[in-house]
Formats: C-alpha cells, sequence, structure tokens
C-alpha cells in the first residue's frame, strides 16, 4: 500500500516486510461451480478472495429477466439470493477472510447478502475485512454497469460507507476505481485526476448527509481505498502510482483536514492492464503482465496493498483454472523468491523518478482544477465531458498502433513466430455451457415457490420506503437478504423509485478522432453513389455487456470514413436493434458483444430481422470470439466476424463496406431493386 519509506537509501530492512494479498479475479457459470474454484485458488497459496459476478447480477436482474438472456454466469457468477450467496462461500470462513467483490450499482444488495451469510456462519460482522467497490461515477464513464442515475446512485454508495463505518468498521466500503478508466483509454494523467475527483465527490456528498457525524470523518477517508491499473510504460506506472500516493496526502490533509497520516494513506489494490493483451502471439502477455506487476510492486512507498492479475489468454475467452494458477505463481515468486521485500523504496533519491513525479501530480492538479470549474466529476459525467475526453484519447491511442508509432510486439511488428502450443488443442479456452442459465432459471423459480411470499413483500415495500424517505438503504437490504428477496426483485423496487439512465456515448459531432485513410473514404464514397445516399450502419451492443470501447471507435471512424452512423449507447435488446435498423434504413448492422455471450444473442437479432422481413440487411459481429464460435456464427448468416487480432480500423471499414457491396450484389442478382428511396 502507499506507505512511506523509512529511510531514502536501498538499504536492506531490519525485517523482511508482509507481501500483499494475493488474488485471483475469479467467478463463473454457478455457485457452487465459483466455490469450487475459491476453494482450490485459496489451497494454492492465494490469501484473498475477488468475486467477478455476471452482468444480470450486476445490474439487477434475476436470471430468468429478459435483459439476462444470454449473460447468466458468463462473466461471473451469478448471484440471484441468499441461497446463491451460501453457496458460493459454503466451507470459507468469512471471519477469516478478505473478500474483494467487484460490484457497483448493486453493490449494497450483493454486501447485504454476504453480511447475512457471515452471521450465519457467526462470524461477527464488526471483524469482517474486505471491500466492495461500490464506484458507480466511473461505470458512466467506461465500465457501464450502472443503472440508477447519479444522484440515487451516490446515495447508495454513501449509505454503504456511512453503514459501514458503523457496523462493519474493518470494511472498505468503496473502492474508486481509476482501473476500468484506463481501460477505456484513460492516459496516467486522466486516470490519476478523474479518480480523485471521483472520491472527492463521494466525500463530500457523505459530509453532506443531514445525519452525518463529523466525528467519524476521519474513520471514512480512512477506509475509502483505490484500485488502480498498471500499463507496459513502466517508469510512468512506477511515478503515476507515487503521484498518486503524494496527490491523495494532499488533498486529504488541505481540503479534509485530516491530521493523522495514517489516515491520509494512499491504500490501493490493482489488476494490471488488460487493454494491451494481444490474440496475436498471446504468449507474449505472459512478460506483459509480469512487467506490469512490478511497476505497482517495485516502489515501497507506492506497493499495492492487493494485487491480481489477468491470465495470459484473457484475449482469446475465459482462462481455465490452469491460466490463473500461473498468474497467482508470478506474485509469489516475486514476493517469496526475491528479496523485494527485504528494502526500503528503491527509487527515493531518483531525479528521473522525482521530475516525472512533479510533473504528473502538476498536470493533474490543472485537469482537477478544470474538473472542478465544469462542477466537479458528476457534473462532468452528465455533460458528457469525461465521457467525451476518454473516447478521444483511446482514438489517439488506437491511431498510433494502426500507423506504427506505438510498437506492439507480435501485432504490428515482428509479426512472424511460431504456432504456439499453448493455444493447441481442445479445452485451451474455457466456456461456459449455456444449460448454466436454463439450470438457473429453474433454481430461482423454486426459490421463489419455497420462500415466505407475505415476509417477501413486506420487506420489499420497507426498501421501497427507505428509498423514497433518504433512510439508509443498508439495513433494509440486509432484511431483503434475509427474507429471501432475489436480486431482479431488489433492482426492480429501487429502479421504480429512482428510475433508470442512460449514460452519454461519448460519441458526438465535436469529438475528436485521427481520421480515416484516404482509401477506406474513397471507397465508402464510391458506395454511397452507388446507393444514392451514405451507406447506413447501426452499430449495436446487445445484451448487458457495458464495455463499449470498441463500439465507440468502430463508430466514430465509420463517421470519419463516410458512413450515416447510429449508436445509442450500450444495453440494447434485439427487438431495439432491429426497429433502429428499420427506421434508419441500415445497410449493414454491426453488433459488440464482449462478454461471450454471441451466440445466443447474434441468434436473437438474427430470427428478430428475419421475422420483420430484414434478412437482407448483413450483420457483422466484434468481440473476443473463439475460431470455433466464428464458425457458428457464419453458419448463421454472420457476414463477418472481427476479433482483437482486427486492430486496424480502417481495414475494418472496407471490410464493412465490403460486406455491403456484397449483399447489395445479391440483391441485384435476384432482381430487387437496392437504391434507398425503393428498397424502405
Amino acid at each position: 500500500m502507499g506507505q512511506h519509506a523509512t529511510g531514502q537509501q536501498a538499504t536492506a530492512t531490519a525485517q523482511r516486510d508482509k507481501p500483499w494479498i494475493i488474488r485471483t479475479y475469479a467467478g463463473h457459470s454457478t455457485a457452487a461451480e465459483s466455490n469450487a474454484l475459491y476453494r482450490k485458488n485459496l489451497a494454492k497459496g492465494q490469501t484473498g478472495l475477488s468475486v467477478a459476478f455476471d452482468l444480470p447480477t450486476q445490474t439487477g436482474y434475476d436470471p430468468d429477466h429478459e435483459l439476462a438472456r444470454g449473460e447468466v454466469g458468463k462473466v461471473g457468477v451469478s448471484i440471484a439470493h441468499l441461497g446463491d450467496m451460501r453457496t458460493l462461500f459454503r466451507d470459507i470462513p468469512l471471519a477469516q477472510m478478505n473478500t474483494s467483490m467487484t460490484i457497483n450499482a448493486t453493490a449494497p444488495w450483493l454486501l447485504s447478502l454476504y453480511l447475512a451469510v457471515a452471521e450465519e456462519q457467526g462470524a461477527p460482522i464488526a471483524a469482517l475485512q474486505g471491500t466492495t467497490q461500490n464506484d458507480i461515477i466511473k461505470e458512466y464513464l467506461s465500465r457501464g454497469t450502472y443503472v440508477f442515475p447519479p444522484a440515487p446512485s451516490l446515495r447508495l454508495t454513501k449509505d454503504v460507507i456511512l453503514f459501514t463505518t458503523k457496523e462493519v468498521p474493518k470494511w472498505n466500503p468503496m473502492n474508486v476505481c481509476s482501473y476500468h478508466l484506463q481501460e477505456a483509454g484513460a492516459t496516467p494523467v486522466q486516470e490519476l485526476s478523474y479518480a480523485l475527483a471521483i472520491a472527492i465527490a463521494v466525500l463530500d456528498t457523505v459530509r453532506a448527509d443531514p445525519d452525518f457525524d463529523e466525528g467519524s470523518f476521519e474513520e471514512v477517508v480512512g477506509r475509502i481505498s483505490f484500485f488502480v491499473n498498471a500499463g507496459l510504460r513502466f517508469i510512468t506506472e512506477i511515478c503515476k502510482m507515487r503521484a498518486f500516493c503524494d496527490l491523495w496526502d494532499e488533498i486529504t490533509r488541505d481540503r479534509y483536514g485530516i491530521k493523522d497520516p495514517k489516515k491520509r494513506i494512499f491504500r490501493y489494490g490493482v489488476q494490471v492492464n488488460s487493454l494491451g493483451l494481444t490474440e496475436q502471439q498471446p504468449e507474449n502477455n505472459v512478460h506483459r503482465i509480469l512487467i506490469e506487476m512490478l511497476a505497482v510492486t517495485l516502489s515501497k512507498r507506492a506497493r499495492a496493498r492487493a494485487v491480481q492479475l489477468p491470465a495470459w489468454n484473457e484475449a482469446l475467452g475465459l482462462p481455465r483454472p490452469w491460466d490463473q494458477q500461473w498468474s497467482m505463481r508470478m506474485q509469489q515468486i516475486l514476493a517469496y523468491e526475491t528479496d523485494l521485500l527485504e528494502f526500503d523504496d528503491i527509487f527515493d533519491g531518483s531525479k528521473v523518478i522525482d521530475a516525472k513525479v512533479e510533473a504528473l501530480k502538476a498536470e493533474t492538479r490543472a485537469e482537477l482544477e478544470r474538473i472542478g470549474a465544469l462542477g466537479g466529476a458528476v457534473a462532468a459525467v452528465e455533460t458528457g465531458a469525461l465521457k467525451r475526453a476518454l473516447v478521444e484519447s483511446n482514438a489517439r491511442r488506437i491511431a498510433a498502433i494502426e500507423r506504427g508509432e506505438q510498437v506492439v510486439v507480435g501485432v504490428n511488428r515482428f509479426e512472424t513466430g511460431e504456432p504456439s502450443p499453448l493455444t493447441a488443442g481442445e479445452g485451451a479456452i474455457f466456456t461456459v455451457s449455456e444449460t448454466v442459465e436454463m439450470e438457473a432459471e429453474q433454481r430461482i423459480r423454486a426459490w421463489r415457490a419455497e420462500r415466505d411470499a407475505a415476509a417477501v413483500a413486506k420487506a420489499l415495500d420497507d426498501l421501497e420506503a427507505a428509498a423514497r424517505s433518504g433512510a439508509n438503504i443498508m439495513p433494509v437490504s440486509i432484511a431483503c437478504a434475509k427474507a429471501g428477496v432475489t436480486t431482479g426483485e431488489w433492482g426492480a423496487r429501487l429502479r421504480a423509485v429512482f428510475g433508470e439512465y442512460r449514460a452519454p456515448t461519448g460519441v458526438t459531432p465535436e469529438t475528436v478522432t485521427s481520421g480515416a485513410a484516404e482509401e477506406a473514404r474513397l471507397l465508402i464514397a464510391d458506395l454511397g453513389a452507388r446507393l444514392g445516399e451514405p451507406p447506413k450502419l447501426v452499430v449495436g451492443k446487445p445484451g448487458l455487456d457495458g464495455h463499449s470501447n470498441g463500439a465507440e471507435q468502430i463508430a466514430l471512424r465509420a463517421r470519419d470514413v463516410g458512413f450515416d452512423v447510429t449508436y445509442e449507447g450500450i444495453r440494447q435488446t434485439p427487438d431495439e436493434i432491429v426497429a433502429k435498423a428499420r427506421e434508419r434504413g441500415a445497410h449493414v448492422i454491426g453488433l459488440s458483444i464482449l462478454s461471450g455471450s454471441h451466440v445466443p444473442l447474434v441468434r436473437e437479432v438474427k430470427a428478430r430481422l428475419r421475422r420483420e422481413g430484414l434478412d437482407h440487411v448483413p450483420v457483422v459481429v466484434g468481440g473476443i470470439i473463439s475460431p470455433e464460435d466464428e464458425l457458428v456464427l457464419k453458419n448463421m448468416g454472420v457476414a463477418a466476424v472481427y476479433t482483437p487480432k482486427d486492430f486496424a480500423i480502417d481495414t475494418i471499414m472496407v471490410g464493412l463496406a465490403k460486406v455491403v457491396e456484397r449483399a447489395l450484389a445479391k440483391r441485384e442478382a435476384e432482381g430487387e431493386p437496392v437504391r434507398r428511396e425503393e428498397v424502405f
């Protein structure tokens, strides 16, 4: 964690430092399967749990809801009620565990389920240790698992903070999460400033609560933790973490008057960068992950308190237990075989490091002032200013890779290599069976049938009353958990009170990009002349997947080359996508799906196109898609499939144009008109 060194020289410490908490971000399919995985990982030497929840759980839907279709158990474990949470932690003593839960919009609910299970185990909740991510603001900017508008979402974050400060004092109620900002293309200064602005917004919200006890504020500040990212610019990342430590100490001291230096410590966990993992030559990702881990462990005064690493093959699909084990062994070798933990900070006194740290701090202070002038982090989210800036910085990154200015080994340089034996054979990538969803639907129906319906109804009424009155949401949520309320019921009742929200996409006429190649522009212009109008592209994100970076960049580049683009953001149903294609007179539909749910969701979109008489409109799909699934999609009639290996967006634009041309040629051969006024 961010802890100042006791000396200025690289001298051995009197006692070897304790290693950071070693975690693996894990969870899939069912609570029973995930429980088995957790117990195996703990037996292998993992020292803390990091729970991945599936998208329906993260966005407050039960597994039998329409929007959950295709998503159950795919990117994490499905937790629909107290019974699932009991199963998830069966034979794992929560009183002895440090549990991190990557959950945001539904954080109060999942924490309530966790506390209820801890009580059943006989664990005193005051002794529980762990973290709820609970950073909803960054969800509007990057990961997309928000539900409610910003104001009530911040209120829920505040409720968790106030409740845990009093009742679960060892719990970190919020992990200010800059990790996903870097995944969305944030520069180091954007990662620093946006995360700190979010922390300021949350602390200001807590202090503004009329029932807040000012005397507890030091404890509140002392329990705020951060979850950061480390990329491959090794020196910059080390300096970024040292800047984070200095700036947090400065903000908590000067803005909030925190006197105890221990309460001002920048405490953070980390998962290193997944954005830079490559599908081409994926074995190179092992080296990338190791180098990125060093950036958050080498500097003692800015060392991570907990580390979890992605697996080498995450650009290909879900990692297997062996792949996760390999990443865990990296941590263990560094922590236990090297002498890293025997020395004070080896960077103290470095002129190079100090100069870079001071430069980052100065730029971050300036950016924080700019965000403050916009009204703070929430206002800057609502206006779309921060999202647009992230989309633009990501566009610059991608353009630099396309031009070869930013070298990615095995992708745009040193591309010739041997086939990897690591990716050969069956079972190289973990897949979740489609039967998981059907079984989850059967289990939740049985759960609803067996519980006390009157107790559930009363608990939900009490939840709604608390939401409307402004009372703390945690006590009534815990009561809901014990009564047998489901995730979807909790979410639906709060949706009825707070409403839902659609965040700005960052894709606007004002969004600045690096432009497009002339070849692609000319090809699209020729296609437009043939059509009698610019070719129309509808970019859709079906299902609950909120990772929108790829869709945003495709929409922007398509705009730049001359397509007439429609992109309305995340969380669209197949019916909505098909209706938009009809309304816009689409010549091609592009679907972006990164949650592993591409087969069932594309199947639904194609079925609805046939039903609406739009089967002539070609569909292309982008995402993390295995070669086997690519064949399945093409057998469904998908015209083209793009995966992370297809990094050159201009090439994708040319491909889209050719898809439209082939569709037009087919219709002409069948004697159908193709010009706009005759088609729709």
